[in-house]
């Protein structure tokens, strides 16, 4: 139990630290593109000012000034003006474009690629073509940042070269799952590490529990004999009343509660299998049925047996016969009158399946989830009558976990319980 309970504080250690270390990452990643993204389209937006400035003056793509022609003409006496809206001089060289412009009926009638070198015109209206088939304002295409924009039919498509942007967040991307992974890998050591100190108190509660359980029952069970020798030397001599009935059955139930609590107890330490051997798991179910027989008979009840022969395993014999004997005494007790209870025992590939079927009558389905909690009881008053403790189930699920199994319970509709035990 102290070991689960350790790993549980470990995994929720663990994913806290990893659920704020992926919030961070990507807080930090949609900030960085929300930034990167809004500097291309302020940049976009200066490109297309500059563009309609410069048809305005007769330098667009099909007016480009000749080598006398108008004053802004470029450095060399030719072609269009450099490219100088932005208040950084070395960032408006390093700004690359194309403008693709078309018509109402979709043809292009103008390419300007002035201002970038790695595209022809015939790919920009390639390209512009299939931004026009999204239908799309803004967006990313291939390593270009574009806006479509236009009026009164014109359409003007712009493709910003965003090469750089691009490659920065996605090496920011890499960079923060590196950061992630190899802080989780740091941490866990540490986290390790301080687990123990952190469940130490719990450690010390449940040992100083198991003591006082131990020392308990030890202590209990010394009166519960002495009662019980005076109340068989009563009877002799004055004969059994309902008084004397009613003594013996609450100093049974008394010793029973002492004993379950002993065995689970055992069940609670570091080590609750010190030896294990290898038996007939199919022997021990026999054994056990042939005990509960007369019960079952008396009770007006049937069971009906489907046990596979030659199933073999590893454990402690005496532990899953309690198990067994725990399951077997609950379809008893909380089955319904002159019922049918089934047990069966199979193996499927490599796992050892036993399936305790009892016809119930819950108005409410019981919380099957609680249903192996200790002194849990789905129906009080039927418990009461039963004679249940709420501590059988507690016992078995602590033996199948021990032997490193699972056990589960299912009761859909109140009517029918079945409890599943796999090693």
């Amino acid at each position: 139990m102290l070991k689960k309970m350790r790993r549980r504080v470990i995994f929720a250690a663990m994913l806290a630290f990893f659920s704020v270390i992926v919030v961070i990452a990507v807080l930090v990643n949609v900030v960085n593109y929300c930034v990167e993204t809004k500097r291309a389209d302020d940049l976009l937006s200066h490109i297309i000012e500059d563009f309609e400035k410069r048809e305005a003056l007769g330098e667009g793509p099909d007016n480009r000034p000749g080598p006398e022609q108008g004053p802004d003409k470029g450095p060399d006496g030719r072609g269009p003006a450099p490219f100088m809206v932005l208040p950084d001089v070395e960032a408006n060289y390093m700004t690359r474009f194309f403008v693709v412009i078309f018509n109402e009926d979709g043809t292009a009638t103008s390419v300007f690629t002035d201002f970038i070198a790695s595209i022809n015109e015939e790919e920009a209206v390639n390209y512009a073509h299939q931004i026009l088939a999204k239908g799309k304002a803004r967006g990313y295409f291939n390593e270009y940042r574009y806006l479509n924009t236009g009026s009164n039919g014109r359409k003007v498509v712009v493709f910003l070269n965003s090469i750089r942007e691009l490659q920065s967040m996605r090496s920011l991307r890499i960079l923060t799952l590196i950061i992630s992974v190899v802080s989780l890998i740091a941490l866990f050591p540490l986290v390790y590490l301080f687990s123990v100190k952190a469940i130490k108190p719990i450690v010390r509660n449940v040992e100083m529990q198991k003591q006082f359980i131990t020392d308990a029952g030890h202590e209990l069970k010394t009166p519960l004999t002495s009662i019980s020798t005076s109340l068989e030397v009563l009877s002799m001599e004055h004969g059994e009343d309902e008084w004397t009935d009613n003594i013996k059955n609450q100093v049974g139930r008394l010793s029973k509660l002492v004993t379950e609590l002993v065995a689970l107890s055992k069940m609670d330490e570091a080590t609750p299998i010190p030896e294990k051997e290898h038996f007939s798991m199919s022997d021990v179910i026999w054994e056990v049925i042939e005990v509960y027989k007369p019960q079952i008979k008396a009770c007006g009840k049937t069971l009906n047996v489907n046990i596979c022969e030659g199933i073999s395993m590893v454990g402690e014999k005496a532990a899953i016969q309690q198990m067994i004997s725990v399951l077997l005494d609950n379809a008893v007790r909380y089955s319904n009158p002159k019922s049918e209870i089934c047990l069966s025992l199979s193996k499927k590939k490599s796992h050892i399946i036993l399936e305790v079927m009892n016809k119930c009558n819950y108005e409410v389905p019981p919380d099957v989830e609680k249903l192996f909690d200790r002194f849990y009881r789905p129906d009080e008053s039927r418990n009461s009558r039963s004679g249940g403790s709420g501590i059988g189930l507690a016992i078995a699920k602590a033996v199948v976990e021990a032997h490193a199994g699972t056990i589960k319970a299912s009761c859909p509709d109140g009517k029918e319980m079945t409890i599943t035990v796999v090693f």
